[in-house]
């Protein structure tokens, strides 16, 4: 955990979030910004900066990270119509937190993958 990052706050219990889903290893909350009907944020409890420093230093965690983002999506309502589990990485990804953190999308057509 690092003190200044948003997320392991989250995960400390300092800052409250609408919890969906949780195991010891990851934790599900709802996005305070949805982008679509659900919109839920899936990280790992422990502090990893963005995907791919999560798969070299603990793919098992990812593993868990991606399987926890399959779960939401089923509590979620969202395995018939499909959805989108997106990793935005880094600052030209589009990332703003730097904890890792999927985002499982869905609940109304998304339209194409990128803006022109």
């Amino acid at each position: 955990m690092t003190d200044d990052c948003l997320f392991c706050r989250i995960v400390a219990g300092e800052i409250p979030a609408t919890v969906v889903h949780e195991t010891d290893d990851t934790l599900a909350f709802r996005d305070i910004g949805p982008k679509a009907p659900v919109h839920v944020l899936v990280i790992p409890k422990a502090h990893h900066n963005d995907v791919a420093a999560l798969a070299a230093a603990d793919p098992a965690l990812a593993g868990k990270v991606l399987a926890a983002c399959g779960a939401v999506a089923g509590q979620e309502g969202l395995t018939g119509d499909g959805y989108r589990v997106i990793f935005n990485t880094g600052r030209f990804g589009g990332q703003e937190v730097f904890h890792v953190h999927g985002h499982v999308v869905g609940g109304r057509p998304l339209g194409p993958m990128l803006s022109a």
